[in-house]
């Protein structure tokens, strides 16, 4: 049985997945796993290979998503998406890391904020 916080993680990808579906973007692979750790989306958006960290949470009692994507976490996201790129023969493809993060309401929709290219890579 999945633990309360893989079931809002589970439940945020599923928000971040359609917000970004009504971007235009679709979903290619989710929880794709690399020795650097899980990107949570993988989508295309045109030719564009686009990595998604989703954050959620319940409340900003304990800080906000955003303030979660620590400059750590920002590099394992860019050496995982190297890898992937690799090993799906796509090196040479354009790419960028976006940030969903979520906070959920209980009253109410969830809030959404999307940040395009969150993550730069520091290699270039």
């Amino acid at each position: 049985m999945p633990s309360p916080r893989s079931r809002l993680g589970a439940q945020g990808e599923r928000i971040a997945s359609a917000h970004l579906g009504s971007l235009g973007l679709v979903i290619e692979t989710r929880n794709y796993r690399t020795r650097y750790g899980e990107i949570d989306l993988v989508a295309r958006d045109g030719v564009e290979v686009v990595f998604v960290e989703v954050r959620t949470k319940r409340s900003a009692a304990f800080g906000t998503p955003e303030e979660s994507l620590t400059r750590r976490k920002q590099a394992r996201l860019v050496h995982a998406a190297k890898e992937y790129l690799a090993a799906h023969g796509l090196a040479t493809a354009s790419w960028r890391v976006d940030f969903v993060a979520i906070t959920l309401q209980p009253d109410g929709p969830a809030q959404i904020s999307h940040i395009e290219s969150a993550v730069e890579d520091p290699g270039g």
